[in-house]
């Protein structure tokens, strides 16, 4: 993981005139004279700001320097507050080592750059389009949280407080989110929920390859001690067939699953070695689409790394960093985070 500290630069005063108007676009102007500014910079503590008229609506207007606006830090110095607390510093914290360097800045004032750098994060994704989604939730400090990330570029696309198993309010999350930005597909785990939302919302499904292999891996383990000696060589057919994925895996599967014997116990007993592995191979079969999904479409990734990254990266964050309370809290500090962190 590598940090990215870019800090804009700022210049004492503006070399060109402007192009036109902010009020009307005019294009003629008549210099209004010059000020000397005062603005809170990390190397820069005065900038010359001209003030001009404009000669068709009369209205006068100043034009700022690179790096300086109307406020009265400088976007060098906003940019550092907010790389700072992403490295883990409380908005006290930030303003207490400013002031080491002669900078009088509150903490409020660093909590209103955060909000300001995140809120611009936020609005330039609200409609960007992102063609495949990884799709994941998590249980942190008492409630459950959901991710989409492009998995495109990896960026975070929204985080909201919602219970992966609640399947109405992930599939009203999911609807949203698909019309913003024009989802066509979704990586996931294998809950039987995320099948449904993906069928019911018409959206391509790949199931993340790491979680197949994984729950299968861990039930065949518990199997093999279990099972009758003729039904042992399934054990090796499933494992291949997994690490392979054929095209045509879904159908070698029910034809296996049609060889193996019906279910004996009823529907309230428990079943028996033999009847468990018969239900793995027939879920195999029904679902061996969704987990070669990525066969059709180049663009979709046969595992949900980077949600579970993003995911990772949250609740370690979210032990160290301020401000990760709240699901907003959550979600600004990922999206400013992001900017830094690769």
């Amino acid at each position: 993981m590598h940090i990215i500290l870019e800090l804009p630069q700022i210049k004492r005063k503006k070399h060109t005139r402007p192009s036109k108007c902010p009020y009307c676009k005019g294009a003629v102007f008549q210099r209004w004279g010059m000020v000397s500014r005062q603005i809170k910079d990390t190397k820069v503590r005065t900038v010359n700001v001209p003030r001009y008229k404009c000669t068709s609506c009369q209205r006068t207007f100043r034009e700022y320097p690179q790096g300086v606006s109307p406020a009265q830090q400088s976007e060098r110095l906003m940019k550092l507050c907010v790389i700072m607390w992403s490295l883990g510093l409380s908005h006290r914290s930030v303003a207490l080592i400013l002031s080491a360097f002669g900078l009088s800045l509150s903490h409020m004032s660093a909590w209103r750059d955060l909000q300001q750098a995140g809120g611009a994060i936020r609005q330039k994704l609200m409609w960007k389009p992102a063609r495949v989604v990884g799709v994941d939730g998590a249980w942190m400090k008492g409630k459950g949280i959901m991710v989409a990330v492009d998995l495109g570029n990896g960026e975070l696309l929204a985080l909201a407080e919602v219970d992966e198993k609640e399947k109405g309010a992930v599939k009203t999350w999911l609807k949203v989110l698909k019309q913003k930005h024009k989802i066509g597909a979704i990586v996931t785990d294998d809950l039987a929920t995320y099948k449904e939302i993906a069928d019911e919302l018409e959206l391509g499904h790949q199931v993340c390859q790491f979680h197949v292999r994984r729950w299968v891996g861990i039930a065949l383990k518990k199997l093999v001690k279990e099972l009758p000696g003729e039904w042992l060589h399934v054990i090796p057919i499933i494992h291949e067939m997994i690490n392979d994925l054929p095209v045509n895996g879904g159908k070698m599967l029910y034809e296996l699953w049609k060889e193996m014997p019906g279910r004996t116990t009823e529907p309230e007993e428990k079943r028996t070695p033999l009847e468990k592995l018969r239900d793995i191979v027939l879920r195999l079969s029904r679902d061996w689409g969704r987990y070669i999904e990525f066969y059709s479409d180049p663009g979709i990734p046969w595992t949900n790394n980077r949600s579970e990254q993003i995911i990772g990266r949250l609740k370690s964050r979210a032990k160290r960093v301020r401000g990760y309370k709240t699901c907003q809290g959550m979600q600004m500090g990922s999206l400013v985070a992001s900017q830094f962190w690769t």
